[in-house]
């Protein structure tokens, strides 16, 4: 009970992080956007520094692994697979997870419906790791600032959508299927009759040589 209760507590500690993060991002001012940027350039190692713009919008890197579990169709190019490759984005302070999923799939020419898919963060506390589906109204380049520069603290992953088996699929999808369904039982409907014709011919054959005067 114990284990339980110190688990909860921690989940439970995430959790209001998470919404302390959305009430910090609705009252960043300009001034503390600029410190934070300033503090967040000064520790990155890999040269994916942040611009901070005068209007108080910045403009920065952020790594998506890609974690697959099928390959996706694509137009001219290879499909994706879940090798846990890991791609690199630039982007804006204004531009929602739902933005950077299109620009993903749009960057592989991945020609499915982006609602197939989801973008999660990975947060380490502790020996604990913690992935957390986003909204499409959140803004991950924010995250990325408030997080800093070290994936071991927060690291970004694309995932299928973990919804229904058809939920992700629009109508034209379904109803595409539902006529390849209706061919393939069409094909097995007249395969089967040709079977049966084939067996009945072959009987009548046989019954007719046996009715037939030795």
């Amino acid at each position: 009970m114990h284990c339980l209760s110190s688990l909860d507590k921690t989940v439970g500690e995430f959790f209001t992080d998470v919404e302390k993060e959305k009430e910090t991002h609705n009252y960043l001012s300009k001034e503390e956007i600029k410190e934070k940027v300033h503090k967040y350039n000064l520790a990155v190692t890999d040269k994916l520094k942040m611009t901070l713009n005068s209007n108080g919008i910045y403009t920065g890197f952020i790594k998506v692994q890609m974690e697959l579990c099928k390959p996706s169709q694509t137009a001219g190019k290879p499909a994706l697979s879940s090798n846990g490759c890991m791609n690199t984005l630039h982007i804006s302070s204004t531009n929602t997870v739902g933005e950077v999923i299109e620009a993903l799939l749009k960057k592989f020419l991945v020609t499915e419906s982006p609602t197939k898919f989801a973008l999660y963060k990975r947060c380490h506390r502790e020996d604990q790791v913690y992935a957390c589906k986003l909204s499409d109204r959140e803004h991950p380049l924010y995250l990325r600032l408030v997080a800093g520069p070290r994936t071991e603290t927060l690291s970004f992953v694309l995932r299928e959508h973990e919804i229904g088996e058809w939920e992700a699929f629009s109508l034209p999808e379904l109803q595409n299927f539902l006529r390849i369904l209706d061919k393939e039982e069409d094909e097995q409907l007249q395969n089967l009759k040709e079977r049966y014709a084939a067996y009945r011919h072959k009987l009548e054959e046989a019954l007719s040589q046996a009715w037939k005067p030795g």
